[in-house]
């Protein structure tokens, strides 16, 4: 068996998974088992026991995605998917040397330090046996990031989905089924964080708050779970189907329900939940300057009501963001979930199992790859599990477990039409051993045994939580030192402007708002609220040639300190669409007085037509156009979306004409393999003959001799000599034929060189970082621009002993 090179595995769009098995003899082949990455866009299923290998082969099936650039989202509830980031490609025993632990060195007879040293130097060994480098886990490092988020912790990196509940898009407001999904498991999972079992169809409670996010998601208001309390108290419907409201749920119920979700939320326990980033699944699938992800969702801290909490959460993000992107043919991402059961149960309907029926079904329109696994398929729904195209089986624990695997992998070749051979199935199950696995591709002709490749990735088994926040303190110690940057960019001075408990008076006829905090105070802060301007405006760009008719919204504050700045609007920053504004302040706040400009209601007219006039005049819509591909970007993304967005056109480029490209070569590669089978049969026959000739010849002239010592006839010599004369032709026929299937093996080798050259053209063709993009700038039709009434909003801030103020809501600096 001979060791692979990288030119045999490297191929475009292939995922190196390990090299085929013959199960009958029990030995690896030479035969690399490569696994087409558009094929995962029909999902795929991993099942085995403990010890089987399951977690070798996930790990590297992301690493293969990671090394071709597909971003890959992971819920994580055991903690192995860490394994990630202990790549070394120094592979020096250091390196290794914080994973081990003390009683496996002793177990060993040697010390912590000569066992580091033996890890390093047999996961050398056993990269090299699969013809992997230090350079192949370098260019895997390079070409992807891997962080560890926890959900409700700050042991890795700090998330939180408790922020906002944001409105579907305006294209997906109107599919009541895809909205009623989204609200049950929503306020499902919300419901079992507050310890309420509720069923979605007799439930006072989880109707109520059902009904109350629908009414505001139809108003395009995204509900965080401040105002949400609020709501609840304070409902904006007043009718529950055909019944009043107060009937339906008393006001004294509704005040329980709110002061509930107002403990929680309250609770020190539950503050993690509120801390760090808020889930988004762009920016976990892909960094701020483009790079792709593998984003590991580690979920083991949490209790059984938490996780399905957020991972119902999660699901329901997923399915959202799926439907907003294009079609496509080609892997775009992937989402990997780890010991699934329990949230897809065959009978049972948790919150998290009708999103996950919608990716099984949905996601592969869109290029998003589902990849499952498991221990346990009993525990699993077969019949979704049938809309699942890859299957990796490994050993498995019990016969019933079999017969689930059994069933899904019966209903999935219904699904497509395929033949499928259960006792042979059932037979090839029974005889798998460690790392061995049976890959049922629906994509391919036939079920497939092999052995998993070498992880380039150090098993070091689950990461406990000391490991992961050790392995993220780098991350988050650059998220502080980022967040201080912007804190103290964002702090200005009070000045000499002296908070107040009196609330100022504002002008006649002019509205004035409160907008909520986003952030917690510090300790021993004063909490005081400033003066803005607030102004909402509706831009209108539209420009035929790039497809291009958008409305953007646009809310836009200008501070005001002791006075308005001169250059007004150009100093403003900008808020979030769905910041929250109440009529009303919140409790402990004191208030600066407004500056003079703001005082008169006369200047309101003209702060209006000023905001306008700025919006006309710099804010523009940037479009994004790849001259090779010949086409513009949607209008309205950024230039990471941009990227992004030619990076996916190119990578369906690629997979087409790496399709064409495989089929030429495929036809010709089968054609020149015919041939060589012909020639070998040709030269196994002509050696055969030979033999014969040669043997037959030998006898005849020992017989001759013993024949002339016996007095026999003498004639037999003569044909002796033709004897040896036909074998003489048939040695130079096997010799013809070896030449001639030299020829063609050469040929091979030659066709085989002409693909890789292909290949090679093709990557370089098609390398998206070395390619530069136009831009072209739109300004709004200003015929269209519509502004809001100028109003007073009262902003949030802190200020320390030292006079120092700090907002305590989000925004950007304009450009």
């Amino acid at each position: 068996m001979s060791i692979p090179s990288a030119e045999e595995f490297e191929k475009l769009a292939s995922f190196y998974l390990g090299r085929q098995f013959d199960l009958a003899r029990g030995e690896l082949l030479d035969s690399l088992l490569m696994y087409d990455a558009k094929d995962l866009c029909t999902h795929a299923m991993c099942v085995g026991m403990t010890g089987s290998g399951k977690t070798g082969l996930c790990l590297s099936l992301l690493e293969e995605a990671g090394i071709d650039g597909i971003p890959a989202i992971c819920v994580d509830p055991k903690g192995d998917l860490a394994n990630l980031l202990l790549t070394f490609p120094d592979l020096a025993p250091e390196d290794f040397l914080p994973w081990l632990e003390q009683a496996d060195a002793t177990r060993h007879g040697l010390s912590l330090e000569e066992y580091a040293a033996r890890m390093a130097n047999r996961w050398r060994e056993g990269l090299q046996s699969w013809g992997q480098s230090a350079d192949r886990i370098r260019r895997f490092r390079d070409s992807v990031d891997i962080a560890v988020y926890t959900p409700g912790s700050n042991i890795g990196l700090p998330m939180t989905v408790l922020k906002s509940l944001e409105a579907p898009s305006a294209d997906s407001i109107d599919d009541l089924e895809a909205i009623s999904d989204q609200v049950t498991g929503t306020v499902s999972a919300l419901l079992t964080l507050l310890g309420l079992e509720c069923d979605p169809l007799v439930s006072p409670e989880h109707i109520l708050i059902s009904s109350i996010l629908i009414d505001q998601w139809r108003q395009g208001i995204h509900v965080g779970l401040g105002n949400l309390i609020r709501l609840i108290a304070s409902p904006p419907i007043e009718r529950v189907g055909v019944i009043d409201l107060d009937s339906f749920m008393p006001p004294n119920e509704r005040s329980k329900l709110a002061m509930r979700l107002n403990n929680l939320l309250a609770s020190p326990a539950f503050a993690p939940w509120l801390e760090g980033d808020a889930l988004s699944i762009d920016r976990l699938l892909y960094r701020d300057d483009g790079r792709p992800k593998i984003s590991i969702l580690s979920i083991a801290h949490l209790t059984e009501s938490e996780r399905m909490f957020f991972v119902t959460i999660l699901l329901h993000e997923m399915v959202a963001w799926m439907r907003r992107q294009n079609g496509t043919s080609s892997l775009r991402s992937i989402f990997y979930m780890d010991e699934v059961a329990g949230y897809f149960p065959p009978v049972a309907n948790p919150p998290s199992k009708p999103p996950m029926l919608t990716l099984l079904k949905q996601a592969r329109a869109y290029g998003l790859g589902v990849t499952l696994a498991t221990q346990n398929p009993v525990d699993l729904d077969y019949k979704g599990l049938s809309n699942i195209g890859t299957w990796f089986l490994g050993r498995l624990q019990t016969e019933r477990d079999k017969a689930r695997v059994l069933e899904g992998l019966e209903g999935a070749a219904a699904t497509t039409g395929h033949a499928f051979d259960r006792s042979a199935m059932e037979q090839t199950l029974a005889g798998l051993g460690n790392r061995v696995f049976l890959m049922n591709n629906v994509h391919d002709d036939g079920p497939v045994t092999f052995q998993t490749r070498w992880a380039m990735s150090y098993l070091a088994g689950p990461m406990a939580r000391g490991q992961i926040s050790d392995l993220m303190q780098a991350e988050r110690d650059a998220r502080v030192a980022a967040e201080s940057a912007r804190r103290d960019k964002d702090r200005q001075s009070i000045g000499e402007t002296a908070p107040s408990q009196e609330r100022p008076m504002v002008p006649a006829g002019i509205r004035e708002v409160f907008l909520g905090a986003t952030k917690r105070p510090a300790r021993n802060t004063r909490l005081v609220y400033r003066p803005g301007l607030l102004g909402r405006a509706s831009m209108h760009f539209i420009r035929s040639s790039a497809d291009l008719d958008l409305w953007k919204d646009s809310v836009r504050l200008v501070s005001g300190d002791d006075q308005l700045p001169k250059d007004l609007w150009e100093s403003s920053w900008i808020l979030p669409n769905d910041a929250e504004t109440s009529r009303d302040p919140d409790a402990g706040f004191g208030f600066t007085t407004l500056p003079d400009a703001m005082v008169g209601k006369g200047g309101y007219r003209s702060f209006k037509s000023k905001l306008k006039d700025y919006l006309y005049r710099h804010c523009f819509i940037t479009l994004y156009k790849c001259p090779p591909l010949k086409g513009y970007a949607p209008g309205g993304c950024g230039e990471r979306d941009a990227r992004l967005h030619f990076k996916q056109l190119m990578r369906e480029h690629r997979d087409l004409e790496t399709e064409r490209l495989r089929e030429k070569f495929d036809r010709k590669i089968q054609s020149l393999e015919k041939k060589i089978r012909t020639a070998e049969d040709r030269v196994d026959r002509e050696a055969s003959q030979y033999e014969t000739a040669a043997r037959s010849t030998w006898l005849s002239a020992a017989s001759s001799v013993i024949g002339a010592f016996m007095g026999g006839r003498r004639g037999g010599v003569t044909t002796v000599a033709r004897g040896f004369n036909r074998a003489s032709q048939q040695k130079d026929d096997v010799r013809r034929a070896e030449d001639a299937l030299r020829l063609l093996k050469d040929d091979m080798r030659e066709l085989e060189t002409e693909f890789r050259d292909a290949r090679d053209e093709l990557i370089d063709a098609l390398d998206f970082d070395q390619m530069e993009l136009e831009t072209v700038d739109i300004p709004p039709r200003k015929s269209d621009l519509k502004t809001d009434e100028i109003v007073i909003a009262w902003c949030p801030w802190e200020v320390d002993e030292g006079g120092d103020a700090t907002p305590l809501f989000d925004f950007e600096h304009a450009s």
